[in-house]
C-alpha cells in the first residue's frame, strides 16, 4: 500500500519527512539502479513518506521524473513529480499534466524553473511559456474540469518560497509571489534550501499574520565541501550559504573523517530545530549513495528533539545590513539594498511619465476612452494599424522599454519596465527566486527587474499594486502586431482574464 503524501499532511502532529532524489543523464545503469534502492530502502524504513523526483535540474537534461516517478510508486512509496515551466510550451505542459493524470501522478510541485543549461551541442532554448503561478492554476483548473464531470480532482499541487532573501524587494517579492501561488490552487510549501533560522522562522510568521494555513515543508541538505562551495557561489539558484559557515565547512574537512560525520550532524540539528518551531515536516537533499545516511539523519534527529533550542543559535546569521521582516525574526536594522543608478532619479521620473500616460491613454475608464477604442476600431477596419505601430508605437516603446513587440503589453504589471525584454524568464507574476542580493539570477549583472520595480513603486507608496493579483500568460497569437490596439480593442490578456 501506498504511504500517501496527502493523509500525512492533513494528519495532525504528523512530522512529515519527504526525501529529493535527482536522475541525471542516463536511463539505466548503476546510477538509475541507486535511485531506485534508495527509494526501497526508504519505503522499508517507514519515515518517509514520499520521494520527490527533480525537473532536469540546472536546465541540463537528465530522466524525466514521470518515468522513474512512476516506477517507484508502483513499487509502494509516494512520489512529489517537480514541474518546471522552462522546457515546454503551454501545450506540452498540459500534454504531460494529461500524462501525468493517466499514471495516478498526484503530487506535483509547480516550479518556474532554473534558466536553460546545456543539452546536445549547446544551451537549451528557454521557454518559460508558463510561470509557477500560471501552471498551478493550469493544474488546478484540470482538476476543476475533472469536478465537472463527477470525477474525484487528480492533482495535488504545491509551490516553492524562497526565504532567504537579504534586501528589502526581494523578500516583499517573494511572499508577495506565495500569495499568488496559493491563491492560484498551491496546497503545500515546499521551502528553498538556507541556514537561517530566523528567516525559517520568518515565513512562519508571516503565514500566520496572513491566515496561510497550507502546511510547510523546509529543506535540508547533506551540505558536503563541494555543495556548499558551489551554493556559496550562487551556482544553486536561490540557495543561500554564508561565506562563514563556508569556512566552518571547509575546517572540518581539514581532519579526516569530520567533514561527513558534521554534514549529518548539522542536517540533523537543522531538522530537529526546525520540527520544534513548527514546520510540518521536512524534505531532504543531498542524499546521492545510499539510505543509510538518511536513516542517520533520522536517528539523530530522534535523539536531539527533546532539546533542540539548544542549538538555535548555530543557525543564526550576523543580521547587520540584513533584512528581515519582523523584529521577532532577526534585525531591525538598515536594509542591504543594492546601489545602481537605475534607483535614481532617472528611474523615478520614467516610472512617473510612464504611469501617467498609462492612465490618460490606457485605462478605459477614461473620459476620451470611448474616443481611443473608436479610432483604433477605424485603423483595424482598414487595415492601418501597422502606421500606428510602425511610426509611433515601435519607436517610443523600443527607444523607452527595448520593447520586443509581443502585441500583448504587460509593462503595467511590472512597474511600467517590460518583463519581456528585462526577465530571462519574461515574469509576469513576481519574481522567481534565483535573485541574489537583489541581482538576477541570470544577468548578474543587472538588478532584478521585480526589484527595480519594487523601489520604483516603494518612492509613491504604491507596492502594494505590485504584484497584486493574477496575471494570466501572454497570448502569442498577438506577436508582431499594435499592443495599443489590442488592448483598445479587448484582445489582450486584460480583456480575456475579465471575461473568464
Amino acid at each position: 500500500m501506498v504511504h500517501s503524501f496527502i493523509e500525512a499532511l492533513s494528519t495532525p502532529d504528523k512530522f512529515v519527512v519527504t526525501l529529493e532524489l535527482v536522475p541525471g543523464r542516463e536511463f539505466s545503469g548503476a546510477a538509475i539502479d541507486t535511485i531506485k534502492q534508495i527509494s526501497q530502502d526508504a519505503y522499508q524504513d517507514g519515515r518517509i513518506t514520499a520521494v520527490s523526483i527533480t525537473d532536469n535540474p540546472g536546465g541540463n537534461p537528465a530522466l524525466s521524473p514521470d518515468a522513474i516517478g512512476h516506477e517507484i510508486l508502483d513499487s509502494g512509496l509516494d512520489v512529489i513529480v517537480h514541474f518546471t515551466c522552462r522546457d515546454t510550451n503551454r501545450v506540452g505542459m498540459e500534454s504531460r499534466a494529461l500524462q501525468l493524470a493517466r499514471l495516478g501522478m498526484k503530487n506535483v510541485l509547480a516550479l518556474t524553473g532554473d534558466y536553460s543549461g546545456n543539452g546536445y551541442r549547446g544551451r537549451g532554448t528557454p521557454v518559460f511559456d508558463f510561470d509557477s503561478v500560471v501552471l498551478t492554476a493550469m493544474l488546478n483548473d484540470l482538476n476543476q474540469r475533472l469536478i465537472d464531470r463527477g470525477v474525484a480532482p487528480i492533482f495535488f499541487t504545491g509551490c516553492a518560497v524562497s526565504p532567504f532573501k537579504y534586501t528589502e524587494a526581494e523578500s516583499w517579492m517573494q511572499y508577495r509571489k506565495l500569495q499568488r501561488k496559493l491563491e492560484a490552487g498551491a496546497s503545500f510549501i515546499i521551502t528553498q534550501l538556507g541556514y537561517d533560522i530566523d528567516k525559517y522562522q520568518e515565513l512562519l510568521i508571516f503565514n500566520q499574520k496572513n491566515a496561510i494555513r497550507e502546511p510547510v515543508l523546509a529543506s535540508l541538505y547533506l551540505l558536503g565541501r563541494g555543495p556548499a562551495r558551489a551554493m556559496y557561489n550562487q551556482r544553486v539558484p536561490g540557495v543561500y550559504v554564508s561565506k562563514e559557515l563556508l569556512q566552518q565547512i571547509e575546517s572540518e574537512y581539514e581532519v579526516k573523517g569530520r567533514g561527513a560525520k558534521m554534514a549529518i550532524e548539522r542536517t540533523a540539528r537543522l531538522g530537529a530545530v526546525l520540527k520544534g518551531i513548527g514546520y510540518k515536516g521536512i524534505h531532504i537533499g543531498g542524499i546521492h549513495k545510499s539510505f543509510d545516511t538518511v536513516a542517520a539523519i533520522l536517528d539523530r534527529m530522534q535523539e536531539l528533539e527533546h532539546n533542540w533550542q539548544d542549538y538555535l543559535d548555530e543557525f543564526r546569521e550576523e543580521p547587520t545590513g540584513k533584512h528581515y521582516l519582523y523584529p521577532a525574526a532577526g534585525s531591525t536594522g538598515t536594509t542591504a539594498e543594492p546601489e545602481n543608478s537605475q534607483s535614481g532619479i532617472r528611474e523615478s521620473a520614467l516610472y512617473l511619465f510612464m504611469r501617467t500616460a498609462h492612465d490618460l491613454f490606457f485605462d478605459k475608464s477614461a473620459t476620451l476612452a470611448p474616443m481611443y477604442k473608436k479610432i483604433s476600431g477605424t485603423l483595424d477596419a482598414n487595415n492601418a494599424s501597422w502606421m500606428l505601430k510602425s511610426f509611433l508605437e515601435d519607436p517610443f516603446k523600443k527607444l523607452v522599454l527595448s520593447c520586443q513587440e509581443c502585441g500583448d503589453c504587460g509593462i503595467q504589471h511590472v512597474g511600467f519596465i517590460c518583463p519581456e525584454a528585462s526577465c530571462p524568464k519574461h515574469s509576469r507574476n513576481g519574481a522567481c527566486g534565483g535573485s541574489r542580493d537583489g541581482y538576477c539570477e541570470v544577468n548578474t549583472d543587472k538588478l532584478c527587474v521585480w526589484v527595480r520595480a519594487y523601489h520604483r513603486m516603494k518612492r509613491y507608496n504604491e507596492t502594494d499594486q505590485l504584484a497584486c493579483e493574477f496575471v494570466p500568460p501572454r497570448l502569442w497569437e498577438l506577436k508582431g502586431t499594435s499592443s495599443w490596439i489590442n488592448f483598445h480593442l479587448d484582445r489582450d490578456h486584460q480583456s480575456r482574464e475579465q471575461a473568464a
